[in-house]
């Protein structure tokens, strides 16, 4: 009986330990099944849904580019350019703004050749001006969508314009800049485009709350370059300006201000300014003189013409014929 029990037992065990066995084997061939058709061509039913989308982890510099990129913006930088009323006109004069044109980055050619030079196609330069005098070449005139034919020495044809007029720069804070810096606005390549001459003197110095370009196509980079202009030199706008650069740009809100010249926004020429007054020294009387004067006109000027000898102010030098009576 007892061998009988013992032999039941033996065969049990063995029936549970195979049919565990036999398990394990279907589940790990089902897994591997399962595993190779999801590799394969994972279906809508077994495809898990994800419950949120992980955060990308931002460097500081990737964050400080990100910002950068926005404040890339031409609506962004005008939002933060300071708005005021029109200074006054008073001293305003081109020569101001330095010599018409500088050679303001010291290349040897000057402001107004190099713009035609860089904007120009099929240019023929001038033979024995180091490359530097364009004679003659092709502008895809930007202000009024024309091709214009450009023969040197014909004024009528090509002006090279301030996109941000001197005159307005002038009156919205370049009035108080010394002379270097107003020459290195008037040179920045950044605020100069080779236009059509009449396009530009219809604009002459006007904003653009008064004048856009004919071309509609390209206002919206006109006016991002007229708010990259103002940024750079620290210049405002008026309450109308802004209003009409923000006109524009509502048509173009991810339009771009465009990149930096590099140019300086001070020259580095030893130049002055022509309303400086100069400062004139008064030469001291020789000694034991109590009154003297330099020439005639200093005299007149005095109000003590004529002089006559044992005058005070009296000297030789004033008295070309050497009868006593200067400067009668």
């Amino acid at each position: 009986m007892k061998q009988r029990r013992s032999a039941l037992c033996v065969a049990l065990c063995a029936a549970i330990v195979a049919t565990a066995l036999l398990s394990g084997c279907m589940s790990v061939t089902l897994d591997e099944q399962r595993s190779t058709a999801d590799d394969a061509a994972p279906s809508a039913a077994t495809t898990p849904t994800p419950t949120s989308t992980p955060t990308p982890h931002v460097t500081a510099a990737e964050g400080t580019q990100l910002e950068q990129a926005d404040e890339a913006r031409a609506v962004d930088v005008l939002a933060r350019l300071p708005v005021k009323g029109r200074a006054p006109t008073t001293g305003y004069d081109r020569a101001r703004f330095g010599q018409a044109w500088l050679d303001a980055d010291r290349n040897g050619c000057d402001t107004r050749n190099d713009m035609l030079g860089e904007r120009l196609t099929d240019v023929v330069l001038r033979p024995g001006t180091r490359d530097c005098v364009v004679e003659s070449g092709t502008l895809a005139d930007v202000y009024t969508a024309t091709m214009i034919a450009f023969v040197y020495g014909d004024g009528t044809l090509v002006d090279i314009d301030h996109v941000v007029a001197l005159a307005d720069a002038w009156v919205t804070g370049a009035s108080v800049w010394d002379i270097k810096k107003r020459a290195a606005m008037a040179n920045d390549p950044l605020n100069l485009e080779p236009v059509d001459a009449s396009a530009n003197r219809q604009k002459g110095a006007s904003n653009a709350a008064s004048w856009l370009p004919p071309n509609k196509s390209y206002r919206c980079t006109y006016v991002a370059r007229q708010v990259a202009v103002k940024a750079k030199y620290d210049l405002w706008v008026t309450g109308a300006e802004r209003a009409a650069l923000g006109r524009v740009l509502t048509s173009c809100p991810d339009q771009r201000v465009p990149e930096d010249s590099g140019a300086p926004t001070s020259v580095t020429q030893n130049i002055t300014d022509p309303y400086d007054e100069p400062v004139i020294k008064t030469p001291a009387p020789p000694s034991g003189r109590s009154v003297y004067y330099e020439n005639c006109d200093a005299v007149r000027a005095a109000g003590a013409a004529p002089v006559r000898r044992g005058q005070p102010g009296y000297a030789s030098h004033l008295d070309r014929e050497g009868d006593g009576l200067a400067c009668e």
